[in-house]
């Protein structure tokens, strides 16, 4: 499915684009273009079915602490942010393989009154888990060759990706379903 502004948004909502057809889509239509895929999401339903441009709140930028004014005591606060300064502190404790993993950051969204002490012993613990990280509606490609090599070990990553481009191309849901590898011929 091509996205076009023809469409109406519940077509629009029936299919799955990949998040730069969004913004190619938005560039075209004179759209911005910033934001997350969701962002992106809501604007095209909203052009798609009033014709106009969506208008946002402006967000101020809020000062960041720099990491002279945190360490391991420090709390993380209730506007965390993921940036350079804290993945240079997190490396220094943690080391150079220190990612801002999708389960890290929840964490530490979700616990503003414990430390970094209390944060780097949680990564250690979310690392060593073996419970597989929730992927979010947006990444349902992500999902969909996740559950794909979860029934089939035995195909190859362009078996996963033919099959997701099928999925996608029909309406409906973009789960990954035994019938899919038909398109494997």
């Amino acid at each position: 499915m091509k996205l076009t502004k023809d469409l109406t948004a519940e077509e629009f909502k029936d299919y799955y684009f990949l998040k730069e057809e969004l913004k190619d889509f938005c560039r075209a239509e004179g759209l911005k273009i910033s934001g997350s895929k969701q962002d992106l999401e809501n604007r095209i339903v909203h052009y798609l079915t009033t014709g106009e441009e969506l208008v946002e709140k402006s967000v101020k930028r809020q000062v960041h602490e720099t990491s002279a004014e945190f360490d391991l005591d420090s709390k993380l606060g209730s506007n965390f942010k993921c940036s350079e300064d804290k993945r240079e502190f997190f490396k220094q404790h943690i080391g150079n393989s220190f990612k801002f993993n999708v389960r890290f950051q929840k964490w530490l969204k979700a616990n503003p009154e414990k430390t970094y002490s209390d944060a780097i012993e949680a990564y250690y613990e979310i690392q060593n888990s073996k419970e597989k990280t929730k992927i979010s509606k947006q990444f349902q490609y992500n999902q969909y060759i996740r559950d794909f090599f979860e029934d089939n070990d035995d195909k190859s990553l362009d078996d996963a990706i033919k099959c997701w481009n099928y999925k996608k191309s029909i309406k409906g849901h973009n789960k990954y379903e035994k019938s899919d590898l038909d398109v494997l011929g």
